[in-house]
């Protein structure tokens, strides 16, 4: 069985370039699972200077919905990188639209990840540190992602918190 990292924290608070470091210090073959579907100019340049930054020898796959099937084809000696679930949580929701459908997906991921034979890095937003959000669909993400971060943090091998670029390890 591959082991579980997860990686949450504040926007923009460093999650992801502390999952690649990480990845460039591993031995094993990078799958970096990107969930991003840019949608306007300015997300697609984000996208750009991510890729940018990434190993030429790294293979991406850009799956904003069936994150589950790339982690179940992902062998041993590779180490996916899984960025980011709260983007993958926005996907699911905006095409499913059906509570009941949404917690199949996350069913699916979290059995994946429970039976990969890859290690995975999985990189995700804090959402819920704010106020409650005014309107129904924000309220719903923000219960969504915290239930399944709860989950996921159940799952994990190891769990960090990253603020200001720095990680505090809760879990492993």
């Amino acid at each position: 069985m591959g082991k579980v990292i997860f990686i949450t924290g504040a926007a923009r608070s460093g999650k992801s370039k502390l999952a690649v470091d990480w990845a460039k210090k591993s031995l094993k073959k990078i799958v970096f699972l990107a969930s991003c579907a840019p949608l306007d100019e300015e997300m697609k340049q984000r996208v750009a200077k991510h890729k940018q930054a990434r190993p030429g020898d790294w293979k991406t796959i850009e799956e904003p919905v069936n994150a589950a099937d790339v982690i179940k084809k992902a062998e041993a000696d590779e180490l996916v990188i899984f960025d980011c679930l709260t983007l993958w949580i926005t996907n699911i929701m905006l095409k499913l639209n059906e509570e009941e459908l949404i917690n199949e997906k996350i069913e699916e991921l979290l059995l994946a990840l429970r039976q990969a034979k890859a290690e995975v890095i999985i990189v995700s937003n804090e959402v819920g540190w704010g106020i409650v959000p005014e309107n129904k669909l924000a309220r719903q993400f923000r219960d969504i992602a915290g239930l399944t971060h709860q989950r996921l943090a159940g799952i994990s091998d190891e769990v960090y918190l990253v603020t200001a670029g720095l990680a505090q390890k809760l879990k492993g």
